[in-house]
């Protein structure tokens, strides 16, 4: 199970892996806790009068063909997107929108959906929520704190029958190594890297805050190269989201299976063994469910 903040961030984090396996026979559910409301159209094409209007129910069509490419399940879990504040200072969050919401209030269907669905893994952001979202930093207390109740039969006992996840990750998608790496292949292949300026702005940042580029603690690095394209067209499915011929894409699929096959990952908890580093979720659950 992989829990997201909006549509689009399952195809942004953890896609390849998903599909990868969904491939091998797992089933995959995504809940994602919020419509995406409040996102800006972030692709010209389709900033236009119409989409606006309608921009809860564009997002919601874009999940369902992404979620198609992917092979998931997938269900909103219903709460409102919080939107992302800008400015200094930074205006109030609006009223009733899922970063506001109460974390053992908002964690409740998540357990719900925990109990139905019976996952051995759960993915979701770290502390930072991958990035200071104020939606994602709510998705990753709410995840925490779903799987810490789902299998305590005194937490939302009408939520369904306790279940005990055995594994939590939090995802490490954006981390310099990767990039780096990226970066220095498509040098030395002699394309130009898109990655250039995005290096001189965080060093820049980092100088400015005083501080160094943070690192994410790897601990699961799962091959998943093979499925780089599936993940890029589920990204290409959130229209709104992503130009299809932006950032995202102008790293070749080859470059990116030769110099980083995987997708990254932070185990967070744990009620299995298995040793790190590893290269698979399953690893320890595996046996343990065979037992």
């Amino acid at each position: 199970m992989a829990v997201h903040a909006h549509p689009d961030d399952e195809s942004s984090k953890g896609a390849a892996t998903m599909a990868r396996y969904v491939r091998e026979g797992a089933q995959v559910l995504v809940c994602t806790m919020t419509g995406g409301e409040r996102g800006d159209i972030l692709n010209p094409a389709m900033d236009r009068p119409e989409i606006k209007a309608d921009i809860a129910g564009v997002r919601r069509r874009e999940m369902a063909r992404a979620r198609e490419i992917l092979g998931v399940e997938q269900r909103f879990l219903g709460f409102v997107d919080s939107g992302l504040p800008e400015g200094d200072p930074k205006p109030p969050l609006p009223e009733g929108c899922f970063a506001l919401m109460p974390v053992a209030q908002a964690a409740e269907p998540l357990v719900r959906a925990i109990r139905e669905f019976r996952p051995h893994v759960l993915l979701t952001y770290d502390e930072q929520g991958g990035y200071p979202h104020p939606d994602h930093v709510m998705t990753h207390q709410v995840a925490v704190a779903a799987f810490e109740a789902a299998a305590d039969p005194d937490a939302y006992p009408q939520a369904g029958e306790p279940w005990q996840p055995l594994k939590l990750y939090y995802f490490a998608s954006f981390h310099s190594a990767k990039y780096v790496a990226l970066h220095e292949e498509m040098i030395r292949r002699g394309l130009e890297s898109p990655y250039t300026k995005i290096f001189e702005e965080w060093a820049d940042r980092a100088k400015k805050r005083g501080e160094d580029w943070p690192e994410h603690e790897i601990t699961t690095r799962v091959p998943c190269g093979d499925f780089f394209e599936v993940r890029d067209q589920a990204l290409k499915a959130h229209a709104t989201q992503i130009e299809p011929d932006g950032f995202w894409f102008r790293c070749p699929t080859d470059v990116q299976r030769s110099a980083w096959p995987t997708e990254d990952y932070h185990l967070a908890r744990s009620v299995v063994d298995s040793d790190l580093p590893e290269d698979d979720l399953f690893a320890g659950v595996r046996e343990r469910v065979s037992l």
